[in-house]
């Protein structure tokens, strides 16, 4: 049975999208209701797979310093176990912070963080172009990040 969310989940789930540490209470004031059926929604919406997790956005250039790379791949052939065996491989390297199964001229379209040029070409040379199957790999850099965003437009 497909699970439905109202109004009032998409309101919470804004709520938590924008600050997952906001507390059921502080929910309930904010949406005029009182804590004990905001706690239940709440759990409802993590039990139904609403919610899949809560994270922490790391502020990566304070961290350490890196760049981003998207590349976009294609396979020599588009077969469904050649698709799959890319995509398992790709899921194991922990540079591809995201990867898009794609249509038009490539594949896929990977996101990749790794410290420096350097590293990028290591990855790319030692990982994605000794995979079996490929057929073309192209690089784009991330020069400046203008709008790096995690939420979900909820309508």
């Amino acid at each position: 049975m497909e699970k439905k969310i109202d109004s009032i989940d998409r309101k919470i789930l804004k709520i938590l999208e924008k600050d997952a540490k906001t507390n059921a209470k502080e929910i309930a004031e904010r949406l005029q209701m009182t804590k004990t059926p905001v706690y239940d929604r709440i759990k409802r919406l993590e039990q139904n797979g609403f919610i899949s997790k809560y994270v922490a956005i790391i502020d990566k250039n304070k961290v350490e310093p890196s760049i981003t790379v998207f590349s976009f791949v294609s396979l020599d052939a588009q077969k469904e176990r050649l698709m799959d065996d890319f995509a398992t491989s790709v899921k194991k390297y922990s540079e591809v912070v995201e990867c898009f199964v794609v249509g038009g001229e490539f594949d896929f379209l990977l996101k990749i963080v790794v410290k420096d040029l350097e590293d990028y070409f290591k990855f790319s040379k030692d990982k994605v172009a000794s995979l079996p199957h490929i057929g073309m790999v192209k690089s784009a850099f991330v020069l400046n990040e203008v709008k790096d965003s995690t939420y979900f437009p909820l309508l």
